[in-house]
């Protein structure tokens, strides 16, 4: 049997999930192929899973294709009824060790360290205890989720044992790194809070290791998009180029969308304008009955649940503005904002947000910024952009934008990431192999 001479495995919540960190794993795989990896494999969960899971999803026949040498395994859960929980742990886990078992240099990338990190952990260590593997570079990928969902959660609840076993897990792969500089920052500010409460030492070593990685975006799918193709997209949807404020994103609380409603119904800009809400989440139906309540205006606020990958850059090229007015929440905080850079990319209207969490790493000083949760400003920036914002002013911030969020091309991203730790795992394999089987293993730091 012959086997492929370098592998990439990112075990992910991959597609059809509607999330930024979904695209970033396939942004990393497709570069991975330019890269010279013989087989990148996305290993994530069955879709009917996710569906139980009431995660929101993207149009399961619409999905973008992956390119050849990219494969999507999904491994089925292992155990019957008597195992309650774990059972999709135990198909991904042992899934990773039958690759790691192979013959090829393999580096395996975790994104959402709970539950990823642990499989991804607890597959190394049964392959090496069964001899299988000797050649495996690990990295982990702290995402918003981590920090908010998970660490954050248990040392509100006092619950420091999952907050250890998750920081453990993290720093146990070679190489640990963060989202943005808020994340970073967050991971280490609980960690200090762990070491506080249980006389650990996580947070130095957090602050050593944990080095930032931020989004990677295909920068080609955003910029010098067809006129024509903007204009159809709009048709097909009743819209007209900057005849709409678009929020297109999850629909929870945390992104603000109650206050985006609130804001449009109180603005003049509303006469002009139509309100967009593309995307689907928990406070979806909540959301609707909001547009309802807005009598003859609720007919001016559309609801798009049905958006996919090729059209979203179409609807923020062609919007009066983009706002994403995201505030912090006791379970989630915004701690990059992807669907921001892309925005900047895509051109159109400007973006509106807030500085919550990273999302000024983002967008740098090429948005209108108002504060989190403050309705009545962000009444006011809906109505200046839409009514009193110049053409050039408006031609600036695009320009500047775009300008700006090219540097999270998915191809500089990938380089910075993986080039430096391959070449440090080249130089490991080599000096592995070429020592003597009974000298003891140096140090390699």
């Amino acid at each position: 049997m012959s086997y492929p001479d370098r592998r990439l495995v990112i075990v992910v919540r991959a597609d059809p999930v509607i999330c930024g960190h979904s695209g970033e794993a396939r942004n990393l795989a497709e570069v991975a192929l330019a890269r010279g990896f013989d087989d990148v494999r996305l290993l994530t969960w069955p879709i009917a899973t996710l569906e139980a899971a009431g995660l929101p999803l993207k149009p399961l026949d619409r999905l973008q294709p992956y390119s050849d040498g990219i494969t999507v395994e999904r491994p089925e859960p292992v155990g019957d009824y008597r195992v309650p929980d774990g059972r999709h742990l135990a198909g991904l886990t042992g899934r990773l060790v039958e690759l790691l078992a192979e013959p090829v240099r393999t580096t395996c990338l975790s994104m959402y360290l709970a539950p990823h990190a642990n499989v991804v952990m607890d597959a190394v260590i049964a392959a090496r205890a069964a001899g299988f593997v000797s050649d495996v570079h690990t990295i982990a990928k702290a995402v918003g989720s981590d920090v908010t969902n998970v660490i954050r959660s248990c040392l509100r609840e006092g619950r420091f044992g999952p907050a250890a076993v998750t920081l453990a897990t993290y720093l146990a792969h070679d190489e640990v790194v963060a989202v943005s500089e808020y994340t970073r920052d967050q991971v280490i500010l609980s960690a200090q809070a762990v070491d506080l409460h249980c006389g650990t030492r996580f947070a130095s070593e957090c602050q050593d290791r944990v080095t930032v990685s931020y989004p990677p975006i295909d920068t080609s799918a955003y910029i010098d998009l067809d006129p024509l193709a903007v204009d159809a997209a709009l048709a097909r949807r009743g819209l007209e180029r900057d005849g709409y404020v678009l929020f297109l994103s999850r629909v929870t609380r945390a992104k603000g969308i109650h206050d985006l409603v609130a804001a449009y119904a109180a603005s003049r800009a509303r006469d002009r304008v139509k309100l967009v809400i593309a995307g689907t989440g928990p406070a979806l139906s909540d959301v609707r009955k909001l547009a309802a309540g807005l009598g003859y205006m609720g007919d001016r606020v559309v609801f798009l649940d049905d958006v996919d990958d090729d059209e979203k850059p179409l609807l923020m090229r062609g919007c009066a503005t983009y706002a994403l007015p995201t505030k912090p929440e006791p379970d989630f905080v915004e701690t990059f904002g992807i669907a921001l850079a892309e925005k900047m990319l895509a051109g159109g209207g400007p973006v509106i947000t807030t500085l919550t969490g990273g999302t000024g790493e983002a967008v740098g000083d090429t948005a209108v910024i108002v504060e989190a949760g403050d309705v009545a400003a962000l009444t006011a920036a809906l109505d200046h952009v839409v009514l009193e914002m110049s053409e050039h002013e408006r031609r600036s911030l695009e320009r500047r934008g775009r300008e700006y969020a090219l540097a999270f091309d998915r191809a500089r991203v990938f380089d910075d990431l993986f080039l430096p730790s391959l070449e440090r795992h080249r130089r490991t394999a080599t000096v592995t192999a070429l020592r003597p089987h009974d000298e003891p293993a140096a140090d390699t730091g």
